[in-house]
């Protein structure tokens, strides 16, 4: 059995499929896969094998060529020529159709689901398959199909909530249901039980939802079917995997037995070179507080007090529900319900403060806040805009003369930022959406950095991004701090918290419920504490 992270020679033998799916055909073979844009080549003669009954990895980088594999499989893109794609030991041309998806039971979930929100839950599981009594569509029927493939699965949803209504874990779920059934739709040519393709469904989802998604993946591959889980999450590839292929500059860099290799081998087989985790050595800053918030009210907050020095990171962290993600929003002025004030400065040397019932981010902003929210895709960025705009969003009139935006002066400040903060691939005049989450995140993240806030807040700052951004980001929140930025992070990343911060806040039911600082600040303590409540 191969275990090596190194890339396999083009000859080497497949490794050994480690579950009892190894009796039957590959799920899935794909040999000499590759794909060229112009003179670029965005996949080389990429080689992976997908046992039946196993959940198969697929590890990279941002731009590595993950999305490019998917693509090419979902018959988006058509391969270069010298492919071999079988299915089940059958080979099948490329690129393949949506009837070549359901003749063979290959089902994908895309990152954005793919959902209507607002139909029902038993509108967009059935979709595609309505039963009809005769014109019209027997609803009976159909929700009995939904409540039997809801059970095969042992799953409880309500079928007849909107999609807009369920968390994003549940909508998740719902969407992998539906490409379940999909697959399992009979056909003759089917020799295995399908093969389920999940495109990075976890960076948007705490941890205790991420546990949800790797039960339901289990549960498929109990059915004996096979999940492709695509991710540059190393810590949740290994622990839902059989195997995994790694994939660097287009190409397979290494393959290996998820049980059978340490976390800094597979991370130095997907960057290319040892990476030195970030550790920020932990601080006790001393002097008066910067800032403070007392008396924090609000929908899922009771009576919390947090105060920061100058350079001093505080994490904020708990269990779903908990209130901890609530805190940022409401010193932002970005969520109504709030109460409290907001001090900067030692209590009794400024005036009152700020009244967080009143407070506006326009406010927050003109007080020296920054605010860097979880959602990047609708809250944090606007996608559709250049680098340069997002990243003087906040700031744009410095660049007004006499009424007159000037784009030269910006396109110009936003290179340096970008050489800066090492955003890839560089170009001030890219739209945000075309960049990788990392590289995306980069450009967020120094939007507020450039503004040089005494009050950083931040949601979730490296989710969804791979391990070399993770780290540039972490060393920026740093930087950040040593020139006398407080930071707030609220975050369900405990290593993240243990990493970076000098003081770390338990939250439950609303309130503190702990605090860890010093030697009892690591990532076992955070776990345990968000478990032990208050």
């Amino acid at each position: 059995m191969e275990t090596a992270i190194d890339a396999p020679n083009p000859g080497a033998a497949h490794l050994d499929a480690p579950n009892p799916g190894a009796a039957h055909p590959d799920a899935l073979q794909v040999s000499n896969l590759s794909k060229s844009f112009g003179g670029a080549q965005a996949l080389r003669g990429v080689d992976v094998d997908i046992a039946a009954a196993e959940i198969h990895g697929l590890l990279g980088q941002n731009g590595s060529g993950k999305s490019t594999f998917v693509k090419l499989l979902a018959g988006v893109y058509a391969p270069d020529p010298g492919a071999l794609v079988r299915i089940a030991g059958s080979p099948v041309s490329m690129p393949m159709s949506a009837a070549g998806h359901e003749k063979h039971g290959l089902a994908f979930v895309h990152q954005n689901l793919g959902l209507i929100p607002s139909l029902t839950v038993l509108e967009n599981l059935r979709i595609r398959s309505l039963t009809r009594a005769g014109r019209r569509i027997d609803w009976s029927a159909e929700r009995r199909a939904a409540a039997a493939a809801f059970e095969r699965l042992s799953l409880s949803i309500d079928p007849s909530a909107r999609i807009d209504s369920l968390s994003a874990v549940d909508r998740a779920l719902v969407a992998i249901t539906r490409a379940f059934e999909q697959m399992q739709a009979p056909h003759a040519a089917r020799r295995v039980a399908g093969l389920l393709l999940l495109d990075e469904p976890t960076p948007f989802l705490p941890r205790e939802d991420v546990k949800r998604l790797f039960d339901l993946m289990r549960r498929i591959v109990s059915h004996g079917a096979s999940v492709l889980f695509i991710s540059h999450d190393v810590d949740e590839v290994r622990e839902i995997t059989h195997r995994a292929t790694i994939l660097r500059d287009g190409a397979v860099a290494g393959r290996f037995v998820t049980a059978e290799v340490d976390r800094e081998d597979v991370i130095e087989s997907i960057v290319g070179r040892r990476i030195t985790r970030f550790k920020s050595g932990r601080r006790d800053p001393a002097g008066a507080p910067l800032v403070s918030a007392e008396q924090l009210c609000g929908p899922l907050l009771h009576d919390v007090g947090i105060a920061l020095r100058p350079g001093e990171i505080v994490g904020l962290t708990g269990l779903v529900g908990a209130g901890h993600d609530h805190v940022l929003h409401h010193l932002f002025g970005a969520r109504p319900g709030g109460s409290g004030r907001l001090r900067f400065g030692p209590p009794g040397t400024l005036d009152d403060g700020l009244d967080l019932a009143k407070l506006t981010p326009r406010l927050a902003m003109r007080q020296g806040i920054a605010f860097l929210p979880g959602d990047r895709q609708s809250a944090s960025g606007i996608g559709s805009l250049e680098v340069v705009d997002n990243l003087f969003l906040p700031d744009v009139a410095a660049f007004f003369r006499r009424g007159v935006l000037r784009r030269r002066e910006m396109a110009a400040a936003a290179g340096l930022i970008g050489a800066e903060f090492e955003v890839r691939p560089p170009g001030a005049g890219r739209r945000l959406s075309s960049l990788s989450g990392g590289n995306a995140q980069k450009v967020l993240l120094a939007k507020w950095l450039k503004l040089r806030p005494r009050l950083l807040l931040l949601e979730e700052p490296t989710q969804g991004v791979d391990v070399g951004a993770r780290q540039q980001l972490l060393r920026a929140i740093r930087g950040a701090a040593d020139a006398g930025t407080a930071v707030l992070c609220a975050s369900c990343d405990h290593e993240q918290l243990a990493d970076l911060c000098d003081r770390v806040l338990i939250f439950a039911g609303g309130a503190v419920a702990r605090s860890l600082s010093g030697a009892d600040l690591s990532r076992e303590n955070i776990g345990a504490g968000c478990y032990a409540g208050r």
